[in-house]
């Protein structure tokens, strides 16, 4: 039977949040020295900051030589970030990639597409990406960008997005949060924490309840989440970890929009648009749940031994009433829109998909000296599965609609149904790991490691086909050089392997559904990291090579062909800056990026920029305590983007954009309770621009939201 959470749970939970403590006081945990944790609540990195994805030592991010953004919990509270999309578009390096109102967060990191099935990580361990990853119950969001081979296996060369869950607190914590948004979104979270009586056992518990009126008109739904962990310092040198989560969705999806006649950008269209908007749509419900354990062990002073593992379950009902093509003009477009923007409508249904991937990790880690040579050695072993269930879809044309006046046309008859639901895809990841961190002198300092990485997948793209298999084992290596030019600057320079999944061949095309199998990719970098006074600076400069994949043309007016040909060269260039100290503070993101195509002897794509793919991005933020006002703060960012090419042969662009917001926010006490108030304007100026372009399904366009506002109270008792 389906788990359903309606808003009485956050009632249930803000009535706990009031209730007494009782023996649940605000102490320390009363047990001998235990494990040492590390977990980062600041809104800033700083020298002692650190963040799992860049390795497997416990290192601060200045000595890890590779780029890392990290996304804290206060700094998750103080910019009202939702979301993972939120939190994102204050890093100029990612873009998204068919993140689609609605449907699921996806994104793109030097200009890289994030591997769905294991580019997003929860504690380390690969989750799908395809529904909308609540940050309720996380306490950080942090980004590896660049090939991350020998810390993660298979990822594509963008990187990993992990998400590191919360964990109970030594002291109460008692939290709530409440939301209005535009058309009337409300949104309501409860976060607790705590020991109980035996202050062996700790707790943290967060639950919330949405109601989602997104800005394009129709888009709607609700969603409810509700999430456990707890902890059990068995022994001074052992503590237990567990949580479990648990989230329902549901929200009508805003497709995008499809080139006029496939040649030329819509004109005069709103965001606001729902070309979804039929009486017979449904909307995309989404279920999904996590498990989640850790075991730390320390074996003596130097050495310890850790395993992480997760069990994920995902099930989604898919219904869109989706655009695609022209019919109504002379011979058709396909991909495209109609002059006049016609566009055909079909219904489309997959009910009962699932995922069910699971993942462990073991590692042991200890410090030892050979000589002058002080090592920090880890070596571990992987394990991972994905299995993947749906059926045949439902994909009936029913008839036409416009881009400017939307028609109502009628559904597909009953007898569309969806087929049965069978396991269609099956994929096993084993992995092991070394990596030797050693300080050559007081100055320099050698990371070196290895991931030897073997995948077996099978596959059954169509029923009548029958199953295919494939299996093969890849070495990736990494090695950087870190030397310290002073106590709080240091140069890196990286050279990295990384494994990347195939792409599969849409619908369509003469190999529609098959997956072309894993891929090296490469990457060369070279970077600094400084603490000068309060401001963290880090700059990269890197290449990353990989197989170019596109849709070859097979003549005209016949199916093309989904190939890997030749290669995708990003080189790139990154800044950024952060202060938080003072009544000023602030952060700026800038990525600087030449990707092009190149090797496949077609001119057509030979020279040509990669899609979706600003050659400038930058971002800014700032934050000023009014010190005429205690407790009051103004806050300001802008964003922009250059243009982008929407297709691998470069005949459409889409414009650059700069995007403005302003917030504020006060705070005061009312009795024992810490009272902080938020507003917030995004896209102060109402701008109209694409804030999103895929070559994927046929190519798509999305439009970013117009003006949207937004006001927050939350209550610290």
């Amino acid at each position: 039977m389906k788990p359903v959470f309606t808003h009485s749970l956050l009632a249930c939970a803000v009535a706990q949040a009031f209730a007494a403590s009782g023996s649940a006081s605000a102490q320390t945990v009363q047990a001998e020295q235990p494990i040492a944790s590390v977990v980062v609540t600041g809104s800033k990195w700083t020298v002692s900051d650190r963040a799992s994805v860049g390795g497997f030592a416990d290192m601060p991010i200045m000595d890890t030589p590779a780029s890392i953004s990290a996304f804290g919990r206060e700094q998750m509270q103080n910019l009202g970030i939702r979301s993972a999309t939120d939190a994102l578009a204050y890093d100029a390096s990612v873009g998204d990639a068919y993140n689609a109102v609605g449907y699921a967060e996806q994104f793109s990191v030097r200009g890289f597409m994030l591997n769905n099935n294991s580019g997003y990580r929860k504690d380390g361990i690969a989750i799908p990406a395809d529904t909308q990853i609540p940050l309720e119950n996380k306490e950080r969001l942090e980004l590896l960008k660049g090939v991350a081979g020998m810390q993660a296996g298979l990822a594509a060369p963008g990187g990993i997005l992990n998400f590191v869950t919360k964990r109970p607190t030594n002291t109460d914590l008692r939290s709530v949060t409440v939301e209005a948004r535009e058309r009337g979104t409300l949104y309501g979270a409860v976060d607790l924490g705590g020991r109980f009586e035996d202050k062996r056992f700790g707790y943290r518990v967060n639950a919330a309840a949405e109601r989602l009126r997104s800005y394009v008109k129709g888009a709607d739904g609700e969603r409810q989440f509700v999430s456990g962990a707890f902890d059990w310092q068995i022994s001074p040198d052992a503590r237990l970890e567990l949580d479990a989560d648990f989230q329902h969705k549901e929200q009508i999806t805003a497709p995008g929009y499809q080139l006029i006649r496939g040649v030329e950008l819509p004109r005069g269209v709103s965001a606001k648009t729902l070309l979804n908007a039929q009486p017979w749509t449904k909307p995309v419900d989404t279920d999904s749940a996590n498990f989640g354990l850790r075991f730390d062990y320390r074996l003596n002073a130097d050495w310890r031994a850790l395993v992480t593992a997760n069990k994920h379950w995902f099930k989604r009902d898919d219904y869109t009433a989706f655009p695609y093509g022209c019919s109504n003009e002379g011979e058709g477009y396909y991909p495209g829109y109609c002059s006049n923007g016609d566009y055909d409508v079909y219904d489309y249904q997959s009910v009962g998909e699932r995922k069910t991937p699971f993942g462990v990790q073991a590692q042991v880690q200890g410090r030892f000296a050979t000589g002058a040579l002080r090592h920090v050695f880890t070596a571990g072993l992987g394990y991972a599965e994905r299995h993947n269930r749906y059926g045949e879809d439902v994909y009936k044309y029913v008839g036409s609609s416009n881009i400017y006046d939307n028609l109502i046309v009628d559904p597909a008859p009953p007898e569309f149904t969806t087929g049965p639901v069978s396991e269609r895809f099956t994929e096993r990841e084993r992995s092991l790991f070394v990596q030797d961190i050693v300080t050559l002198t007081p100055e320099l300092a050698l990371h070196a490691g290895l991931r030897y990485t073997r995948i077996a997948s099978s596959q059954i793209p169509e029923l009548e086909l029958g199953w295919t298999a494939s299996r093969d084992s890849f070495a990736l290596p990494s090695m950087s050089l870190v030397y310290s030019l002073a106590p709080n600057w240091n140069l890196y320079g990286t050279v990295a392997h990384g494994l990347d999944a195939g792409g599969v061949a849409d619908e369509g095309t003469t190999n529609e559904n098959e997956d072309l199998g894993p891929y090296r990719s490469k990457q060369f970098e070279l970077g600094t990291k400084a603490m000068v006074g309060d401001l963290a600076l880090t700059a990269a400069l890197f290449q990353i090579t990989k197989g170019f994949e596109y849709e070859r043309e097979n003549g005209a007016g016949m199916p093309r062909t989904f190939v890997r040909n030749g290669d995708q060269k990003h080189r790139g260039f990154e800044l950024a800056a952060q202060r938080n100290a003072g009544d000023l503070t602030y952060g700026a993101t800038l990525m600087a990026l030449r990707a092009k195509q190149e090797g496949t002897g077609d001119a057509r794509y030979d020279g040509k920029r990669v899609t979706n793919v600003p050659e400038l991005k930058t971002t800014l933020w700032a934050d000023y305590a009014v010190p005429a006002v205690p407790g009051l703060k103004v806050s300001g960012q802008w964003q922009y983007a250059g243009k982008k090419s929407f297709d691998p042969e470069n005949t459409v662009y889409v414009p650059g954009y700069h995007v403005f917001g302003l917030g504020a926010a006060y705070g005061m006490k009312m009795g024992s309770t810490k009272v902080t108030l938020r507003a917030r304007v995004d896209n102060l100026f109402d701008k109209f621009y694409w804030r999103d372009v895929t070559q994927q399904l046929g190519g798509y366009l999305l439009p970013g939201a117009p003006r949207t506002f937004r006001v927050s109270a939350q209550f610290d008792f």
